[in-house]
């Protein structure tokens, strides 16, 4: 059975696909845009007790994963070092590498309703979603936003998200010159658009235990012009690099597996307003494991050790609140 639960950033409802409609109102577009899931049916409300009287379990699936050896610490400072030389030899600003964390499962499951709801509770300023289909299974929250269209005033919404450092530190120009990166580059885009782009100061944006920089932007745009827009935003720099479609070959290069829906985005049509959200804190469960998906702006100030740390900070989002039982 193909469905799907989700709860849109400060918001009380969580909702799932009914299956009694074709509609397709909400839907997953992988990194490379090569994949895309859709979910028929209307959404319908549903309370955290029906969830648990119903509860999904990675126990029930057939799919499991073959292959369980993760990338190395050493493995991957190894690979960042070479990531280092190529930016400072193509004089890049960023490149975006990701990685994976494998959780073993063996005599363990995952009670991913309860899962769910533990995210909803950790992450107030996140789109969160838990979907199955009969070949996979996807959590994830994260609330950077790619875009946000309200179908009555026809005014777009955007952020610019980068840099990464845990709630207690002190940005770095390392963080500052990623953040300005991207947001340069959302402007260029913006501005093909409209001529009257507002653009707000860049501040603090928590997310659980660490914090990234973050700028807005607003415009208002014909909605026969959404599509093309949010294919042009993506990917953005937060998670592929400048100059764009340079980096996304040399991305295929460094990492030794597709993104799949890491890093991708997903679309949800509501009555009043259409969202897209980028599908970063995010893992792929199976039947036997957990497959975290996690990754950082490298530029040529990086620090290897530094970007490790980061990565597994991150994958503490989904850790986290996991509930697994024997």
């Amino acid at each position: 059975m193909t469905q799907i639960l989700f709860r849109l950033p400060f918001s009380s409802k969580i909702f799932v696909n009914d299956l009694n409609s074709e509609n397709e109102n909400i839907g997953f577009t992988s990194f490379d845009t090569l994949k895309q899931l859709n979910f028929k049916g209307n959404f319908k409300e549903v309370s955290p007790e029906q969830l648990l009287e119903n509860q999904w379990s990675s126990s029930d699936f057939k799919f499991t994963l073959n292959d369980l050896k993760e990338e190395s610490e050493e493995d991957y400072i190894q690979k960042l070092g070479n990531v280092i030389s190529f930016i400072k030899k193509n004089k890049l600003p960023k490149l975006v590498i990701s990685r994976r964390k494998i959780i073993g499962l063996e005599n363990q499951k995952i009670n991913l309703s309860q899962s769910f709801l533990n995210l909803i509770k950790s992450y107030d300023n996140a789109f969160i979603y838990l979907f199955k289909t009969e070949e996979e299974s996807w959590i994830g929250a994260f609330s950077e936003v790619l875009g946000k269209f309200n179908k009555k005033t026809s005014e777009f919404e955007t952020m610019s998200l980068a840099g990464t450092l845990g709630l207690d530190k002190e940005w770095t120009k390392k963080e500052l010159d990623e953040q300005k990166t991207v947001s340069n580059y959302v402007e260029s885009v913006l501005k093909k658009y409209s001529s009257q782009v507002k653009i707000s100061d860049t501040k603090d944006h928590h997310s659980g235990n660490i914090k990234h920089l973050r700028t807005d932007f607003k415009l208002k745009i014909d909605e026969e012009h959404l599509s093309n827009l949010i294919t042009d935003l993506h990917p953005t720099p937060a998670v592929c690099g400048i100059p764009k479609d340079f980096c996304k070959k040399a991305i295929l290069n460094f990492e030794n597996k597709p993104r799949e829906f890491y890093a991708g985005f997903s679309r949800v049509e509501m009555s009043d307003d259409v969202y897209f959200f980028v599908n970063l804190r995010c893992a792929k469960v199976y039947k036997n494991a957990a497959e975290l998906f996690v990754g950082g702006g490298i530029t040529s100030q990086s620090n290897p050790q530094k970007e490790w740390q980061e990565t597994e900070l991150k994958s503490e989002a989904i850790l986290k609140n996991l509930s697994i039982s024997s």
